[in-house]
Protein backbone atom coordinates (compact mmCIF):
# COMPACT_ATOMS: atom_id res chain seq x y z
CA UNK A 1 0.00 0.00 0.00
CA UNK A 2 1.37 3.41 -0.92
CA UNK A 3 1.42 6.53 1.18
CA UNK A 4 -1.36 9.10 0.75
CA UNK A 5 -0.69 11.63 -1.99
CA UNK A 6 -0.47 15.36 -1.40
CA UNK A 7 -1.05 16.09 -5.10
CA UNK A 8 -4.83 16.78 -4.86
CA UNK A 9 -4.23 19.15 -1.93
CA UNK A 10 -1.52 21.03 -3.84
CA UNK A 11 -3.43 21.18 -7.13
CA UNK A 12 -6.50 22.73 -5.45
CA UNK A 13 -4.43 25.70 -4.28
CA UNK A 14 -3.02 27.75 -7.20
CA UNK A 15 -0.47 29.57 -5.06
CA UNK A 16 0.89 26.30 -3.72
CA UNK A 17 0.95 24.78 -7.21
CA UNK A 18 2.94 27.76 -8.54
CA UNK A 19 5.37 27.35 -5.67
CA UNK A 20 5.78 23.56 -6.07
CA UNK A 21 5.94 23.22 -9.90
CA UNK A 22 9.59 24.33 -10.23
CA UNK A 23 10.53 21.83 -7.53
CA UNK A 24 8.53 19.08 -9.26
CA UNK A 25 10.14 19.87 -12.63
CA UNK A 26 13.59 19.84 -11.06
CA UNK A 27 12.90 16.48 -9.42
CA UNK A 28 11.63 14.92 -12.66
CA UNK A 29 14.75 16.13 -14.47
CA UNK A 30 17.06 14.98 -11.67
CA UNK A 31 15.53 11.49 -11.70
CA UNK A 32 17.36 10.90 -14.99
CA UNK A 33 14.82 8.72 -16.75
CA UNK A 34 14.31 11.35 -19.45
CA UNK A 35 18.03 11.27 -20.25
CA UNK A 36 17.60 7.59 -21.12
CA UNK A 37 14.64 8.37 -23.39
CA UNK A 38 11.98 7.05 -21.00
CA UNK A 39 8.64 8.52 -20.00
CA UNK A 40 7.31 8.53 -16.44
CA UNK A 41 4.75 5.81 -17.22
CA UNK A 42 7.56 3.54 -18.44
CA UNK A 43 8.70 3.31 -14.80
CA UNK A 44 5.46 1.73 -13.55
CA UNK A 45 6.22 -1.85 -12.38
CA UNK A 46 4.62 -4.52 -14.58
CA UNK A 47 4.12 -7.16 -11.87
CA UNK A 48 0.61 -5.95 -11.05
CA UNK A 49 -2.35 -7.66 -12.79
CA UNK A 50 -3.96 -4.28 -13.40
CA UNK A 51 -0.85 -3.00 -15.17
CA UNK A 52 -0.64 -6.21 -17.23
CA UNK A 53 -4.22 -5.66 -18.40
CA UNK A 54 -3.50 -1.99 -19.15
CA UNK A 55 -0.49 -2.99 -21.26
CA UNK A 56 -2.71 -5.33 -23.26
CA UNK A 57 -5.13 -2.46 -23.90
CA UNK A 58 -2.45 -0.15 -25.27
CA UNK A 59 -2.68 0.65 -28.98
CA UNK A 60 -0.12 -1.38 -30.98
CA UNK A 61 2.03 1.65 -31.89
CA UNK A 62 2.17 2.86 -28.28
CA UNK A 63 3.07 -0.65 -27.08
CA UNK A 64 5.85 -0.88 -29.70
CA UNK A 65 7.18 2.57 -28.75
CA UNK A 66 7.19 1.57 -25.07
CA UNK A 67 9.19 -1.61 -25.73
CA UNK A 68 11.60 0.38 -27.93
CA UNK A 69 12.14 2.99 -25.19
CA UNK A 70 12.73 0.31 -22.56
CA UNK A 71 15.22 -1.62 -24.72
CA UNK A 72 17.08 1.53 -25.70
CA UNK A 73 17.28 2.63 -22.04
CA UNK A 74 18.56 -0.83 -21.05
CA UNK A 75 21.27 -0.63 -23.73
CA UNK A 76 22.28 2.84 -22.54
CA UNK A 77 22.42 1.57 -18.97
CA UNK A 78 24.64 -1.36 -19.94
CA UNK A 79 26.97 0.94 -21.88
CA UNK A 80 26.98 3.54 -19.04
CA UNK A 81 26.02 6.23 -21.54
CA UNK A 82 23.22 8.75 -21.88
CA UNK A 83 21.35 9.46 -25.08
CA UNK A 84 22.31 12.50 -27.15
CA UNK A 85 20.29 15.60 -26.23
CA UNK A 86 18.23 15.34 -29.43
CA UNK A 87 17.01 11.83 -28.52
CA UNK A 88 16.28 12.47 -24.83
CA UNK A 89 12.65 12.81 -23.77
CA UNK A 90 11.55 16.43 -23.59
CA UNK A 91 9.28 17.49 -20.69
CA UNK A 92 6.42 18.23 -23.10
CA UNK A 93 6.73 14.70 -24.57
CA UNK A 94 6.50 13.12 -21.11
CA UNK A 95 2.72 12.69 -21.07
CA UNK A 96 0.94 9.87 -19.24
CA UNK A 97 -0.16 7.15 -21.64
CA UNK A 98 -0.56 4.18 -19.28
CA UNK A 99 -1.88 5.85 -16.10
CA UNK A 100 -5.30 6.77 -17.58
CA UNK A 101 -5.83 3.16 -18.69
CA UNK A 102 -4.80 1.88 -15.23
CA UNK A 103 -7.25 4.27 -13.56
CA UNK A 104 -10.00 3.10 -15.93
CA UNK A 105 -9.29 -0.56 -15.13
CA UNK A 106 -9.23 0.12 -11.38
CA UNK A 107 -12.62 1.85 -11.68
CA UNK A 108 -13.98 -1.16 -13.61
CA UNK A 109 -12.66 -3.57 -10.97
CA UNK A 110 -14.15 -1.49 -8.16
CA UNK A 111 -17.51 -1.38 -9.95
CA UNK A 112 -17.39 -5.15 -10.49
CA UNK A 113 -16.57 -5.75 -6.82
CA UNK A 114 -19.41 -3.46 -5.76
CA UNK A 115 -21.86 -5.27 -8.03
CA UNK A 116 -20.73 -8.70 -6.85
CA UNK A 117 -21.06 -7.75 -3.20
CA UNK A 118 -24.50 -6.25 -3.66
CA UNK A 119 -27.30 -8.02 -1.86
CA UNK A 120 -30.70 -8.17 -3.50
CA UNK A 121 -33.58 -8.21 -1.07
CA UNK A 122 -37.03 -9.35 -2.02
CA UNK A 123 -40.03 -7.29 -1.03
CA UNK A 124 -43.01 -9.34 0.12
Amino acid sequence: MSAPSLAPYILKRPWLKRWMMPLANWYADAAGYRRLGLRADDLIPEENDTVQLALKRLPPKEAYDRVFRLRRAFQCSLAHQLLPAAEQTKPEEDRPYLSPIIEEIEAELKERADLESMKVERKN
